[in-house]
């Protein structure tokens, strides 16, 4: 029995397991206003609010309900486009998008106005960027955009004066959200049984050889939605044990659950890693960084799997349980045997990641080119990690992603930079190497040549961004 609160009223159902939350809320609840698009994660037309106990305090985000699997959502609270009407009027997000005329056919405005509200109740710093960084999950087809950026530059300038000490009182007070929100931490706190789905995975902590272990469900859902509802399925999302980001000196130990938004709002990465937070934005949108685990992203073994380049030059070490409890370790370049082949067992899941902080003098870099900014898989995406004594380069390591049937450690590169100085025959020469560690294909995101292309202005720009006083784009362009 799952059992979660859905707007205001508390929900208890044995449907099954794979069933999304979006088919869930709209023929089971007949809560209409959540739209069906893509079923991708990719329009933002299902945008839901979920609303989860972190450290004994209610905390909301943003999340796509076409991918969000029942149980994820166990003992939370949920919020569709409904749940957000005030009794007799508009809340402050929909009367913006009124007002700025941030609305044509309708169909997208529900995961805006959830969006934005969703805005209103996590923000801390209201700004215009701020609140136009939320709706990046959201798409419309109708607006050109701006109007609902000037929906969004009303809501937030409503919000500068949101008390941060009683911000939900202060939100119910100024009609952002209706006032059953007051009660909903105590509500969620009083649901005290958590669920089952499988014996052996609690006792072993691992998924048996007949169940498919699901995170976040970005990939899952995505690849196989149809078929889903055929398997037996392992929930890895909520458990405790695979989840949080910790250190030890400077070591840096994520486990699997921990999701892209962990990363991106880790002080201690956001303090250590310049433009962390810049890297990160490129990764999706936010509604799915909110529920997309790094194991997964590692997992799912796509040759342009954003985070599995980041990690690919962070040297990052895999830890890996079977069913008996025995774990083992692999170097993330050593996992990809083939194309979506992993050095990974039947039996076995991805309980952690570990990877050393860029500190002294090393430093890091992640580029990405794709056919829009956000909400897009990269045509070629590529990190670095380079450390230097003066000019000359003591460690490189280097990958690239759409260049080959897997994530590509560039091995060879990285061992022609080792102890050369930096210079602009030296990245040129560099960069020869690297064309032969390449194998692109022509598909639909370019043309063998255009990737390969990619693949060298891309690390061109390694170079340019780190080191700008010695290396110049006139130089090797």
């Amino acid at each position: 029995m799952i059992q979660f609160i859905l707007n205001n009223q508390l929900i208890k159902t044995d449907k099954p397991a794979s069933t999304t939350l979006l088919d869930f809320v709209r023929y089971d609840e007949n809560l209409r206003g959540t739209k069906i698009g893509c079923r991708e994660g990719d329009c933002g037309a299902c945008t839901i609010l979920i609303g989860t106990i972190k450290d004994g305090k209610l905390e909301y985000m943003s999340a796509t309900s076409c991918l969000t699997p029942l149980p994820n959502i166990q003992g939370k609270h949920v919020v569709t486009v409904e749940g957000l009407n005030l009794p007799d009027k508009l809340n402050q997000a929909q009367q913006a998008m009124v007002d700025c005329s941030g609305t044509q056919c309708g169909f997208c405005t529900p995961g805006f106005v959830n969006s934005m509200c969703g805005f209103a109740l996590t923000c801390s710093e209201p700004t215009l960027e701020n609140a136009i960084s939320a709706i990046d999950g959201n798409i419309c087809r109708c607006t050109g955009y701006k109007t609902i950026e000037r929906a969004s530059a009303q809501l937030a300038t409503k919000l500068v004066s949101k008390d941060q000490n009683d911000s939900m009182a202060w939100l119910v007070n100024n009609e952002f959200v209706p006032d059953y929100f007051l009660d909903i931490e105590e509500r969620i706190k009083a649901i005290q049984t958590p669920f089952v789905i499988s014996a052996h995975a609690e006792i072993q902590n691992i998924s048996s050889n007949s169940q498919i272990p699901i995170g976040g469900g970005t990939d899952l859902y995505v690849q196989k939605h149809d078929d889903l509802h055929e398997y037996d399925l392992d929930y890895l999302f909520d458990r405790s044990e695979l989840n949080g980001i910790t250190f030890n000196g400077n070591r840096c130990i994520l486990k699997s659950s921990a999701t892209v938004t962990d990363l991106m709002e880790n002080a201690r990465l956001l303090e250590t890693i310049p433009n962390w937070y810049k890297h990160l934005k490129l990764l999706s949108s936010t509604p799915i960084r909110n529920i997309a685990t790094i194991a997964g992203n590692i997992a799912n073994g796509s040759p342009i799997g954003d985070f599995t380049i980041i990690l690919l030059a962070m040297k990052a070490q895999l830890t890996l349980n079977n069913r008996a409890n025995v774990s083992r370790k692999v170097m993330l370049k050593d996992f990809y045997l083939g194309y979506k082949q992993l050095d990974k067992k039947a039996d076995e899941i991805i309980t952690e990641i570990a990877f050393d902080l860029p500190v002294n003098e090393t430093q890091f870099n992640f580029e990405k080119v794709c056919k829009r900014q956000y909400l897009d898989i990269a045509s070629v995406n590529s990190a670095i990690s380079i450390s230097t004594n003066g000019n000359n380069i003591t460690e490189a390591h280097a990958s690239m992603g759409g260049v080959g049937p897997i994530p590509k450690y560039l091995t060879k590169t990285g061992e022609f930079l080792l102890n050369k100085s930096i210079t602009v025959p030296v990245i040129k020469e560099a960069e020869q190497i690297l064309q032969t560690e390449l194998s692109p294909i022509s598909d639909a995101r370019g043309t063998e040549a255009y990737k390969r292309l990619l693949g060298r202005q891309l690390f061109f720009a390694h170079f340019i961004t780190l080191f700008p006083e010695i290396i110049k784009m006139e130089d090797l362009i």
